[in-house]
């Protein structure tokens, strides 16, 4: 089945399928000419002026907005919440003539501890609340406790749940163990969307990151995720183009479509882009809308308002003049 033959795929949630280790063990990952690849793809499309604004306009509404922060409080996740419905200045829109747009992010991600909060900020909006679960960032405690928060986030109304990876299962590759884990967390989401973070600066080769991405994908992870944003190493282009091409391998092979988040590291609007165009040429157009692609990249979004603003009047605006909140 090609790629492109969207008549014969499942659209909707990814199902899972049995562990296949057979299908695991076949995989290779050719670093050179991943590294080539990724090289080379900034210059296979430019986006300017007019097409440069567009594709900012696009990535905004593919973000989840983010706060992990030890001291997050309603207020400043409100305030967030806020800023994920305005993304722009008012000034800013009217400029772009974009109004008629109701330009917002995808999502808001937080704590569980906050879910109520951002689930009653954005209530009618449209925008989804993402709540990191099961041991984040770091995977280490007991599956009970995991699925227990992943149990209560679903319960305060959050529409997505990230979790991670235990790396010890990845690392010495007991990938039936790692299937389990992720195929109790997907059934503990409910009807809630299930993001894998792979942590894949801390799994040591693209091979095993290859691996774990298919793993996850056949427990029923309906996006795979570079990173928790806390590791050394987060989103790196090499990482994206195998976790791409993982997830392009499992639509040929089952038909499910499984979403792609890169997290951690993304800070210009030009890196932003840089991974659309990744998408793009790697899995095609249906990879840039957000409910198979977001940007983990809170951080970016004043670095494109400085863009639009530079857009429409010729001049860059201070980080300072567009908080986020």
């Amino acid at each position: 089945m090609k790629m492109t033959d969207l008549s014969r795929l499942n659209v909707g949630r990814n199902e899972g399928i049995p562990l296949d280790l057979a299908w695991v063990d076949e995989v290779r990952v050719n670093r050179s000419a991943v590294e080539r690849r990724t090289a080379s793809l900034p210059g296979r499309r430019t986006v300017k002026t007019d097409w440069q604004a567009a594709w900012l306009l696009r990535a905004i509404t593919l973000m989840d907005l983010t706060t992990l922060a030890g001291d997050d409080t309603p207020t400043n996740v409100r305030r967030l919440c806020q800023k994920a419905k305005h993304p722009l200045k008012q000034e800013l829109v009217q400029a772009l003539g974009i109004a008629e747009l109701n330009l917002k992010t995808a999502a808001v991600c937080v704590y569980g501890e906050q879910v109520a909060t951002a689930v009653e900020a954005v209530r009618d909006s449209g925008i989804q609340v993402a709540a990191v679960a099961a041991g984040f960032p770091h995977g280490q405690t007991s599956m009970r406790v995991r699925l227990i928060e992943i149990a209560d986030a679903v319960t305060a109304g959050a529409t997505e749940i990230d979790i991670v990876i235990s790396r010890p299962k990845a690392l010495r590759h007991d990938w039936e163990a790692l299937y389990d884990e992720v195929k109790q967390c997907r059934e503990a989401c409910g009807e809630a969307h299930l993001k894998v973070i792979l942590a894949t600066g801390e799994l040591g080769t693209l091979r095993n990151v290859a691996k774990a991405s298919l793993v996850s994908m056949m427990a029923g992870a309906d996006f795979i995720k570079t990173s928790t944003g806390k590791e050394a190493v987060n989103a790196t282009p090499e990482f994206g183009l195998v976790m791409a091409r993982c997830i392009r391998d499992f639509q040929d092979r089952t038909g499910f479509r499984v979403g792609f988040k890169p997290a951690g590291g993304i800070r210009t609007a030009r890196q932003a882009t840089d991974w659309m165009i990744l998408m793009k040429e790697e899995l095609g157009d249906p990879w840039l809308h957000p409910d198979l692609f977001r940007l983990g990249a809170s951080s970016v979004l004043a670095d494109i308002e400085r863009q639009l603003e530079h857009y429409t009047s010729g001049r860059y605006g201070a980080f300072h003049r567009n908080p986020m909140g």
